[in-house]
């Protein structure tokens, strides 16, 4: 796995351009770096400074190459590409809360801000103003086709809503199919509803600390994160109905502990506590929490490579292939 730390500062979000050479990421800050890769190094090429609180979500539209973020300052920006400079465009969200996650439609020609005001901004493009607002007008889309979520899909209309996690929800991603919807929750818990098949709702309750992201990598499979630093497979039976644990994807150094009794890993815990523990370092490769995944290479249908950062200010880039042969029994499917 390829691991490349950019600051001590965490790392906020991150979002990467369409043939993954260029990563945006807020250093936990008001500002956006972006840096482009060149060979094995990464290199910073611009800083976005626009907003006046801390950026809390991003994404890059890969045909547009338009940039969009947004913040505690209860604003999004779009940022285009011109000479070589990064031109923001304002987006007035009419909220009263925080911003806090942003991502463009398939088509690229709007995007959904989701904030703490409990509500989500539609915002579009209008040409002859050059401006962007939140707004909805029917005229300007086509009507939607039926899908496993409903038939009748006016603006607003609410689709499905579940309780059946105790937790707040951290994050939640689509199949590619857009059939399965998964997210975790702060009781430790992973939830999937499959639409096709009456909105069953597939619950796993983890033994990890809370998981704060998550992402499918194939329709069936699905890889997750959180306080734990390292990612973790799970596995969808979408005939069964069930959910399970299919491994961690971090390969830990030996442990020094490896053969040691019960007793004396309890007295070997005691001796950290009454140590300073400040030289105690974690064997996973991120050193934090993290706090963010994404797709890199071949879609949720079948991703060959995704994307980690955390709160250690880190990146990582982890192989399937090379998470399947090095991790024994392994198997993405």
């Amino acid at each position: 796995m390829a691991y490349h730390s950019f600051l001590l500062e965490p790392i906020s979000c991150h979002a990467f351009n369409k043939d993954g050479t260029q990563i945006a990421f807020c250093p936990n800050s008001h500002d956006v770096h972006i840096y482009k890769k060149e060979g094995e190094k990464w290199t910073k090429t611009h800083e976005l400074k626009e907003h006046n609180g801390h950026v809390t979500g991003i994404d890059w539209a890969p045909e547009s190459n338009r940039i969009v973020t947004c913040g505690t300052d209860r604003n999004a920006y779009v940022w285009t590409l011109r000479n070589n400079v990064w031109k923001p465009t304002l987006v007035i969200l009419r909220i009263n809360r925080a911003a806090r996650c942003v991502k463009w439609s398939p088509k690229e020609n709007k995007f959904a801000v989701g904030s703490g005001s409990r509500l989500i901004s539609i915002c579009y493009f209008e040409q002859e103003n050059d401006w962007i607002f939140s707004s909805y007008i029917k005229e300007m889309e086509e009507r939607p086709a039926p899908t496993p979520w409903g038939s009748k899909m006016p603006f607003g209309e609410l689709m499905f809503e579940s309780s059946s996690s105790c937790g707040w929800v951290h994050s939640v991603s689509f199949s590619h199919s857009g059939d399965h919807m998964a997210w975790v929750s702060h009781d430790s818990t992973i939830c999937i509803v499959d639409a096709t098949k009456k909105m069953r709702v597939t619950t796993l309750t983890t033994d990890t600390l809370p998981l704060l992201c998550l992402t499918f990598i194939t329709e069936n499979s699905l890889v997750a994160a959180g306080h734990d630093c390292y990612p973790m497979l799970f596995t969808f039976d979408k005939e069964q109905g069930s959910l399970s644990f299919g491994g961690k994807l971090d390969i830990p150094k030996q442990s020094s502990q490896k053969g040691m009794t019960a007793r004396e890993r309890f007295q070997n815990l005691d001796k950290k506590a009454s140590s300073d523990t400040k030289t105690e370092t974690l064997e996973t490769l991120h050193k934090n929490s993290i706090s963010q995944i994404s797709v890199l290479n071949g879609g949720k249908a079948k991703c060959s490579k995704f994307c980690t950062t955390g709160m250690d200010g880190g990146m990582c880039i982890w192989d399937i292939k090379s998470l399947e042969s090095a991790m024994k029994g392994l198997k993405i499917k």
